[in-house]
């Protein structure tokens, strides 16, 4: 049976003819994934999701590419999706851990933090230095542009969205409309 045949079964849910299109390319995809994680662990781990998302995703596959191609994709998609995620969980631990120790030094100081720098903490720093800028420091749109190397428009979006979420952080919108209530 040729590779086209094999893929046609599988489509339509034969196991031996999956299991035959593994044999085959599962020790090509493991030495790709070990070169690309330098990991020989990590590399089986993402060939076995890499196979598992064949199976879920066979029916997808339209032959304009060899299937070998079509699974180092896969692998590569998974790849990089993880790494992204370890990054983002690795930034936003850090970024906790700076609060904290922002925090405790304050305290330890005997100076106040208050939930505005909780909420203050929430933000990217794309939206927090333009908001600090103009409301604490009171600088202008044009001079956060050109102190962030950002368009003064820019500067003025980033400081009201940033405002809104320090707002709906600290749900000031809700007491508001809770005070205008009780008029």
């Amino acid at each position: 049976m040729d590779e086209k045949e094999l893929i046609s079964f599988a489509k339509k849910g034969d196991h031996r003819a999956f299991a035959i299109l593994f044999r085959e390319h599962y020790p090509i995809l493991v030495k790709y994934l070990m070169k690309i994680t330098m990991d020989p662990d990590l590399a089986e781990e993402f060939a076995q999701g890499t196979m598992a998302k064949c199976v879920e995703k066979i029916h997808l596959f339209n032959g304009k590419s060899k299937f070998s191609s079509w699974l180092i994709s896969i692998a590569t998609n998974l790849y990089i999706d993880q790494h992204r995620k370890k990054k983002r969980e690795r930034e936003w631990n850090e970024g906790e851990a700076a609060t904290r120790k922002l925090q405790w030094y304050m305290e330890s100081r005997n100076e106040e933090w208050t939930d505005a720098l909780d909420a203050l903490a929430m933000l990217t720093d794309e939206m927090r230095i333009p908001l600090i800028l103009k409301h604490y420091y009171g600088y202008s749109y044009d001079e956060i542009g050109e102190i962030m190397n950002i368009a003064a428009g820019t500067a003025k979006s980033r400081v009201h969205h940033g405002l809104l979420a320090v707002r709906k952080e600290l749900k000031l919108d809700d007491r508001s409309k809770r005070d205008l209530a009780k008029r």
